[in-house]
Formats: structure tokens, sequence, C-alpha cells
């Protein structure tokens, strides 16, 4: 296996080398105008996404993209605020001005997307439901982690743990069905568990591209639910260097965030550092606050890379650091917290900041490899990446871990897009990763395992005047191993070793059928192998109030989704419209059968009774739909509505699968004012609706419905080195007391988080 990463490696660099005396330097130039009045717009991005190129425009609208090859297709994109966002596809061989005539809007759009395809596509020619956040958006939802922030778009929850700990789940599939896109790489954090979140700075997604549906024809197994892709900020234009400041404290559980980023690019060579910090007390409800549900993170991430006329190299390396306490009980029959002796735990000590035991440190190191190389008239992407992520978890002291996991992977994804002959655009891919995970403390929940899995895929679309068909398919090849472990004479895990192969493949279309209406289909199948926990965990997991055992002899899954999708982006009203149907074959779920328990003791000899969840199979199947209207009968004012449902139903029995979401409703009044010497001001009101779920599985109790209300306002300013953004937003103002159905805390009684109200602001550097 190493042979086969350092022959990537190697090969890498050679392609690196080659092209970079071979291309040509060339210069894009252009102008931006009103499409209505024909005056020039200052100001505005353009960008090459697939050579990391960006400028903007000047006092005249005019551009210059530098040092950009001389020969190619590519796909550029215009954006300005106010305006339609624009694409085209050019050809650097024409060598001919670019003129954008951009239309007024006072609807956001964002057409080009890079999840889901194999380059920068055109968003109306894309047949995947993918939705993008922004960073203002992200900013202002006052979430206090990346999931929590974007956990408002249709079709999106989350699974949470307090205010640290949240895990996405798309369209009712989460945990390993879900892959998290970082720096281009597949994250690899034991995300099988649930207590375990995202590993990324949130400070550091420029936006987030959510992929809804099954997604293994390009990412392969646990993409079968979709893809969270974090992205992050444009590389600046040659010749610039800023950078950014941002912080923001939270009234709920005192959270205080901050981030400082400096970025540049010197002649092609490009860099970017970030350093942030958070830390908060335990998270409140009504008059009470949970003890030891605090947390602190500390993330420092760079990257250094070329972008010269044979395309960009960027080397992305970060370390994500963080602490969470974890709460072994809920409140008592009163409503109180006790410690060990029985006594209330007031408000004022729940809020320390220390942590108290038990809790779980976490350090998650990431180097990955990403580049572009223009090779023989197409493209040559690489993303080569390590990831070390150590998980360790203190019960009875400070000085040593209980659990200890050290999980090593390395993943490649190499992919080739062969020249464009006329409207056809191929592509070839190679995938793969290697995985080592190790226990190192005395206790255990999963078995030392190995795993490696390989896949390769082909993809082929067709452009036409009004849309596209896409379609592709894939093999893939996996194998674990978990190692045999006795301990105290004990007989813990059982030695393992299971084969996984699949061919999944689908076919798509987008096609618009009228002005600014398009029509998308999506067939696709999708496949999953068992994670390690589904396959050998034998214990408890602090936080869960669970003991797993997991079954060796479990199957893959495998899936086929149907997805039709409506899109209208008019002038004042936009209208989204979207359903589906997913079958999954041997879907893995963890149940309580028969009531089961075992008694667990811990090291001081006390012992606790712990339902025992075992890892079963059954046929599933999921349907629902996301709609979403937005008004903007009058430019200043919106009025955004989305809603959300999915019904899971497990086919052995017609029950209810386990945690699946409740429908939800969510709307919004927006008003933009134009105030003098302001931009980007707003004041908004949203409710969110949640229903009641009434539909849920043997072990699970039924989770009332209830109406959250948020609120906001911000603007900005201009200033010599760019504009300062300020806001304030509110969440769960009338500190409602509900329960979540994804919440973990829900069955021991402890309610999710009550009144918030967060302070931001961001200043430009440089």
């Amino acid at each position: 296996m190493k042979f086969i990463h350092n022959l990537l490696i190697a090969i890498f660099f050679a392609f690196l080398a080659i092209p970079a005396f071979a291309n040509k330097y060339a210069e894009v130039t252009g102008k931006i105008t009103d499409a209505e009045t024909q005056q020039p717009l200052v100001g505005a991005t353009i960008y090459i996404s697939d050579l990391k190129a960006v400028t903007t425009s000047n006092a005249n609208g005019e551009f210059t993209l530098k040092n950009v090859p001389a020969k190619g297709k590519f796909l550029v994109e215009v954006r300005y605020t106010g305006y339609k966002t624009a694409s085209k596809q050019i050809d650097l061989a024409n060598n001919t001005p670019l003129n954008f005539a951009l239309e007024i809007s006072v609807i956001e759009s964002a057409e080009v997307v890079i999840t889901g395809t194999p380059f920068s596509a055109n968003n109306k020619t894309n047949s995947l439901a993918v939705v993008t956040v922004n960073r203002e958006k992200l900013a202002q939802s006052g979430g206090t982690n990346l999931i929590d922030a974007i956990a408002k778009v249709p079709g999106i929850s989350q699974i949470s743990t307090g205010g640290a700990i949240s895990k996405p789940t798309i369209r009712g599939l989460g945990y390993n069905r879900v892959l998290t896109i970082v720096d281009g790489a597949r994250e690899e954090g034991q995300q099988w568990g649930d207590e375990h979140g995202i590993q990324v700075d949130q400070f550091s997604a420029a936006r987030v591209e959510v992929l809804k549906g099954p997604a293994s024809l390009l990412y392969g197994s646990d993409a079968l639910g979709g893809v969270i892709n974090v992205i992050d900020d444009f590389v600046p234009a040659m010749g610039e260097h800023n950078g950014n400041f941002t912080t923001y404290y939270s009234t709920n559980n005192g959270l205080t965030a901050s981030s400082l980023m400096m970025q540049g690019n010197s002649n092609g060579f490009v860099y970017r550092g970030r350093v942030s910090y958070k830390n908060a007390y335990g998270f409140s409800y009504k008059d009470k606050t949970v003890p030891n549900a605090g947390f602190n993170e500390t993330n420092v991430n760079g990257m250094l890379g070329l972008n010269k006329t044979w395309g960009y190299a960027h080397l992305n390396l970060s370390r994500f650091n963080t602490n969470v306490g974890l709460v072994e009980e809920g409140p008592d029959a009163d409503g109180n917290y006790l410690n060990e002796d029985g006594d209330v735990i007031s408000n004022a000590d729940a809020r320390k900041r220390k942590l108290g035991l038990p809790y779980q440190n976490i350090n998650h190191y990431r180097a990955a490899l990403n580049s572009n190389i223009l090779l023989g008239g197409g493209q040559l992407k690489s993303t080569l990446a390590f990831q070390k992520n150590i998980r360790k978890e203190f019960e009875e002291s400070e000085d040593e871990a209980g659990l200890n996991l050290n999980l090593e992977s390395y993943t490649y994804d190499v992919k080739y897009s062969f020249p464009s002959t006329g409207n056809w655009e191929p592509t070839l891919g190679l995938q793969g990763m290697y995985q080592t995970n190790a226990n190192k403390g005395d206790e255990y929940l999963i078995p030392d395992y190995t795993s490696n899995n390989i896949g390769a895929f082909a993809y082929l679309k067709r452009n036409f005047e009004k849309g596209a068909i896409n379609a592709g398919v894939r093999y893939d090849y996996k194998t674990i191993s978990g190692k045999d472990l006795t301990a105290d004479g004990e007989q813990v895990f059982s030695a393992f070793k299971n084969n996984f192969s699949n061919i999944s493949g689908s076919i798509g279309v987008a096609y618009e059928i009228a002005k600014d209406l398009v029509l998308r289909g999506n067939a696709g199948s999708g496949f999953r192998a068992p994670n390690i926990a589904e396959l050998g965990a034998n214990g408890r997991h602090e936080g869960t109030f669970r003991y797993e055992i997991g079954n060796s002899d479990l199957k893959q899954e495998t899936s086929l989704q149907f997805d039709l999708g409506l899109e209208y982006s008019g002038e004042k009203v936009t209208l989204g419209l979207n359903a589906y149907s997913n079958r999954i074959y041997n879907y893995i779920y963890p149940g309580n059968f028969n009531n089961e328990t075992t008694p667990f003791v811990d090291e001081d000899g006390l012992s606790t009774i712990l339902p025992v969840y075992r890892f079963v199979q059954t046929d599933a199947d999921l349907i629902g739909g996301e709609a979403s209207v937005d008004f903007h009968l009058i430019k200043s004012l919106h009025f955004e509505n989305t809603f959300s449902y999915v019904k899971g139903t497990n086919r052995a029995d017609n029950s209810a699968l386990p945690f699946i979401p409740a429908a939800s409703l969510n709307n919004e009044l927006r008003f933009e004012p134009n105030l003098k010497g302001l931009d980007n001001s707003f004041i908004k009101v949203g409710l969110t609706n949640v229903f009641k779920q009434n539909r849920f599985d043997a072990f699970e109790t039924q989770t009332d419905g209830y109406t959250l209300l948020d609120a906001g306002v911000g603007t900005s300013f201009k200033v010599k080195r760019g504009k300062i953004n300020v806001w304030v937003t509110g969440q769960n103002l009338t500190n409602k007391l509900y329960y979540n159905h994804l919440s973990r805390y829900k069955p021991v009684g402890i309610y999710n988080a009550g009144r918030n109200v967060s302070f931001g602001i961001s200043v430009p550097i440089l």
C-alpha cells in the first residue's frame, strides 16, 4: 500500500514538472457592465475555479486575469452584489476580450458549483440537488459549529450533543452515510460515533456546498446519503495581500469565538494562514445551565501554493484541537443537576469554563496536497491527503485517558478530464484510502483494525443549448480487518476480515424548459460498507448512555434513489420543489431489542445498568421532499420560506426507522434598506416550525412539535482596507423549552438550548 502512495506522489510531481515549461503565459481581459444602463460595475469578482484565478473590475469595469494558460476551455464566473451571478464557458485560445452584462436581481444566486461534478459547472446544467451557503449566512446563523450553522437548509438536520457536537444528516441519513470534504479530501475522524462531530474550523469556510442524494459515483463509499463540501476562500489576485479578524460572543453559553486570517499572492506564489479559538461553558435553558457541557477549541491552518500557467498546486496543513465536556446524567425529578454527593449544582458552578470529568480531547491533523495540472489539453486533478485523529476520553483521571483511539488515514483522489470534444466532457478517476486504527488506552469500544479500499469511475457529460445529460459507472473494493483482543483473561474482540465490492452508477438530466425554469432528474445507486463500530463494537461510550455490540456478519448497504426537482429563478420570485424516493437494501441500524440491558462497573466499582444496542439490518425506504419559495416583490423586502419532510420505513414490518428528523417549516422576513454610507444592511425575523414526530422506532419516544423565534440586524461600512461587518442575531428568543428529536440528550431529559443572542464583528486587515 505504501508503494502505491509513493508511486502516486511520484506521478504527481512528474506531471507537475512537465507542464511547468510547456504552457505559454497569457492574460484574459474584459469588462463588466450593467445590462440595462451599460454603466461599468466597479469591484465585480471574476473567478476561474479550475485555475484558482481571481481578479476584480476597476473603476472602468475592466479586468485582467493574469498568468493564465494560453489555451484551454474553462468556466468563468462573475459575481456582483445586487446582480445575478453570470458564468460562461470560454476558450482561452481565442484571446478575445470577455464582456459580461449583468442583470439586476434582488435574488441571491450561486450558479457555479464544484460538488457533484469533476469540474466546475453551472448549476443550471447540474442534475444533482446542490445548495450553497455563503460565509455571511454562516456567520449570521448564530451556530456554535459549522453543522449547526447550516442546519436550516431544507433537507439538512443535525444529531446534536450539546453545543459543541453536531453530526449532519441529509434527508434522514447520517453518520457514515454522509461524506464531509475538507481541503478537497474526505474527512476521517471516527465519524461513526454519536458524539463525534466534524473536525473543521468553521471560520475557514468561505461557503458550504451541500449535495443531497447518493454521490457514490464520484465519492465512493460513505457518500450514500450526500456530501457536505467545506470550501475555503478565494486565493487573492496577483499582487494582493489582505487579512481579516472576526470575533463574536453568544449569551447562552458564554461562547467567545475569534479568528485571524492573513493571505496573499506574489506573482503566483499564494499563501494563507489562520488561527481561531473558541471557549464556552455549558448551555442553558430556562433557568438551568447544564454542567460540564462546555468546550474549548483551538485551530491552526495554513496554505502554501503556486498558481501558474500550468495550473495550480496547493498544500494545506491544519491542526484542530478541542476539549468537550461529557454529560453523564440528566436532571433529577425536580429538574436539578446533582454532583456525586447528591448536592445540587448551582448555575454559577455550571458556568465555570474549566471542564470536569469526564471529557474528551480531540486532536485532528490534516495535510492535503491539491492540484490541477493542465495536461494534453485536459485537466489532471488530484488530492493526496494524510490525516491523524487522536481521540481521548478522560473519565477517572485527567492524567490518563480511558479510551484512546489513534486513527491514521491516507487518501488519494486522481481524475483526468479529457479535452472537451464539442459538447462532450469525459472524465476518468481513481480513488482510495488506507486506514489503521489503534487502541492505546485501557478501555475499548472498537478493535484495532486496518482498512483498504480502492475505486475507479468513468463519467460523461453532454452539454446542449438548454441543459446537459450526465452518466457514469463506478467499481469499489474494500477490505477491513479487525484484530483479536484479550484483556484480563476475557475475550473483548474476536478477529475478523471482511471484503466488500460493488458496482454503482447514475444518470441525470438538467433542462431549462422555459426561461429561468429548470427541471432536474437523477437516478443513482449508492454503496456503503459497514463501519468498524457496526462490525466490531463491544463497550460503553461516554456520553451516549448505551452499550454497543457490533456484528461482523453485516452485509454492505446499497441504495437506489430517484430524485426530481423543479427550480424557477425569476426577477422577484424563486421557487424550488424536490421529491425523492430512496430504497436502501441491508440498511444498518442500532436497536435495543427486548429491553436488553447490561451492568457496567467503572474503576471505582460503581455499577450502572445500560441498555444494550445491537447492530442489525433490514431493507428500508426513505421518501420525502423539500420546497422553497422566496418572494421579493419589493426590492428591499425578502420573504423566504422552506419546508422539508422525510419518512423512513423499515420494510420488514412497516415500522418507522430510528433517528428520522421531524418535518419542518422555516419562514424568514428580511428587510434590506439602502442606507447612505452603509452596505449590506439587514433586519430579519424568522420562525422555525418543527412538527410533532409521531413516527418513531420502538426504543424511541414521541417528540412534540415546537416553534422558535429568531431575529437579527446587521450592516457593513467601507473603510480604506475594505468593509467592516457588524451584526446581532438572536435564536429562540421566547426561551422555548423543547426537545429536538435527534438530540442525544433527549433520552435523559435535557432540553435543547434556550434563548441566545450573538454579537459579531468582522474587520479587514492590510
